[in-house]
């Protein structure tokens, strides 16, 4: 069975307060099988699990960060709006999810320091 980021960290908190799945998912008002899903990457986390899950463990801001992380790299889909896009951005969009399954590591890695320039430039 494979385990995502985020299984695997809500496993480890599981097991330090004591509780199981069945409490974890009472707490998220899902049921078990829906947990045991986003747990296992077939679905992705809700967006409001975060908090919810952050409080009731109090977790602390390095902790909650190193949630969302879990939570990123878990995701098995992005949706991307591209209602308010211009032309090119959204020809760009569509290139790359047309492209993404053959993007090797080292195309993707130069695509990711494009993009963090960039984002260091608008800051």
């Amino acid at each position: 069975m494979t385990y995502t980021s985020f299984g695997e960290f809500v496993r480890i908190l599981r097991i330090k307060h004591h509780e199981v799945m069945g409490d974890m998912a009472k707490m998220l008002e899902v049921k078990i099988p829906f947990l045991s899903a986003v747990e296992n990457g077939r679905k992705n986390v809700p967006a409001d699990w975060i908090d919810k899950i952050a409080n009731h463990y109090g977790l602390t801001i390095k902790e909650k960060d190193e949630l969302q992380k879990a939570v990123d790299e878990s995701r098995t889909q992005y949706k991307i709006a591209i209602k308010d896009s211009g032309l090119n951005q959204r020809r760009a969009a569509m290139q790359f999810a047309r492209s993404f399954d053959e993007l090797d590591d080292d195309t993707a890695i130069k695509i990711l320091k494009l993009l963090k320039d960039k984002e260091g430039r608008n800051n």
